[in-house]
């Protein structure tokens, strides 16, 4: 581990033992531009906010501005992390903290600016300071970097970057990972280099590891994020489930239209766990293609089957062609996030010949804001005819999102019961076998 040295902090505290990661080392030697990127836990915010003290404490008239994209008010800022770490070094009577600014007993200043709406002129305020840390650079847009840059250019002024990566073509990405410069230092570092990683983050990283890769992958291994934070559906696993011999089956169906797939599948639910284990799936299939298309899901004549309610008239040419229990769903104001709702309840297994079942659940996301990449509590009208058609088949097992309780799930099964159905003897959840 490498340590910074404390001869320049003896007047302002009692000297503690100020100690940082061994991924830091090189990062104490000048270098126009420095970079640390990765997943959470990594410690690099507090890498770059304990050194930032350091310097503010040691240099004289030492000036540092710490800048995001969007920063609304001064909470949205590092300013608590620096004070932490002032605090943790013994600095407290060594820097004064107003609401906007940190200020040092040697003249050193600390200050905090959202970029959004800096221009040309305006940002020539900060023409001279020493360094500019860029936090949660994966937000911060080209426009920015391009009038950051060349503004910090007082003699030996460095600007950091740290941030966990978003996409490939953010330009934070394209500035430190694009190119390779002798003026660029950056290094990526995750969880693992932290020799200080709590217990508390690591219950919730392998929680993540177990329960959601692409999670994982983009939270903690600082891999681009693609859809895993976006996500709808994080509750769901590849699996096969020997079912009882009673158990009752929902299906349901999604009519394609013209550049749309028909979509439907086949499901049954014990306790938490909702089992999906055949779809069928097609681009351009016509009216009358549509009786020999959903034969292809097992003992599709013989159950009840709900389908889009949109196509009334699709329905009762079905009807008349071999599927006289396949009805309409309820659909209605709501009814879409309700359905979701439930579905992000259930522990859910996906047999693995579901192919396009998984890929949905891979790709159902929520829409982002593409200025700041937040996500947004709407759900993207895409990668959504088999999810639509689960909806269908269990809008009679929920309520505004809640399963049933279990007397009324009952009537709901012999609803769906075709006339032969006879019950076994036994129905233990035990039978049921996931692998």
């Amino acid at each position: 581990m490498a340590e910074i040295s404390q001869s320049a902090l003896q007047s302002a505290s009692a000297s503690p033992e100020i100690i940082f990661p061994p991924y830091y080392e090189d990062f104490y030697k000048p270098r126009r531009y420095k970079g640390l990127y990765g997943g959470r836990g990594s410690g690099k915010s507090h890498c770059f906010a304990g050194h930032l003290v350091i310097r503010a404490a040691t240099e004289k008239n030492f000036r540092a501005v710490c800048v995001r994209e969007i920063q609304r008010s001064i909470a949205d800022s590092v300013k608590q992390l620096i004070e932490d770490k002032i605090e943790a070094f013994g600095l407290g009577a060594f820097f004064k903290s107003t609401e906007t600014e940190i200020v040092g007993n040697n003249g050193s200043r600390i200050i905090f600016r959202g970029m959004q709406n800096h221009t040309a002129a305006s940002i020539k305020s900060l023409e001279g300071m020493d360094l500019a840390w860029i936090e949660e650079a994966q937000t911060i847009s080209a426009k920015s970097l391009e009038l950051l840059t060349p503004t910090i250019r007082k003699a030996g002024s460095e600007i950091w970057a740290s941030w966990n990566p978003e996409n490939e073509d953010d330009p934070v990405d394209v500035f430190f990972r694009g190119q390779e410069s002798p003026d660029i230092l950056v290094r990526q570092v995750n969880w693992q280099d932290n020799e200080w990683f709590p217990n508390e983050l690591r219950a919730d990283m392998e929680r993540d590891r177990q329960r959601d890769p692409d999670k994982y992958a983009h939270v903690w291994e600082g891999e681009y994020r693609g859809l895993s934070e976006a996500r709808v559906f994080r509750n769901w696993q590849e699996g096969e489930i020997t079912p009882p011999e009673n158990i009752v089956w929902f299906y349901g169906l999604d009519f394609g239209f013209a550049n749309d797939e028909t979509a439907a599948l086949r499901c049954c639910i014990i306790g938490p766990t909702l089992y999906i284990d055949h779809e069928v799936y097609e681009l351009g299939v016509p009216t009358d293609a549509l009786p020999k298309f959903l034969v292809k899901l097992p003992q599709a004549r013989k159950w009840p089957m709900r389908a889009d309610s949109a196509r009334p008239e699709t329905i009762d040419y079905l009807r008349r062609h071999g599927f006289p229990k396949l009805r309409g769903a309820k659909k209605g104001k709501g009814s879409v996030e309700d359905g979701v709702s439930f579905l992000q309840g259930m522990d859910i297994v996906i047999n693995p010949r579901c192919a396009n079942t998984i890929r949905e659940f891979r790709s159902y996301a929520y829409k982002t804001d593409p200025r700041t990449n937040e996500i947004l509590p709407a759900i993207e009208d895409k990668n959504n005819h088999l999810i639509d058609a689960l909806r269908y088949a269990v809008e009679g097992l929920h309520r505004k999102g809640k399963l049933l309780p279990e007397a009324a799930r009952e009537e709901a099964d012999r609803l769906e019961r075709p006339s032969d159905y006879r019950p076994a003897e036994s129905a233990d959840v035990e039978e049921w076998k996931c692998v």
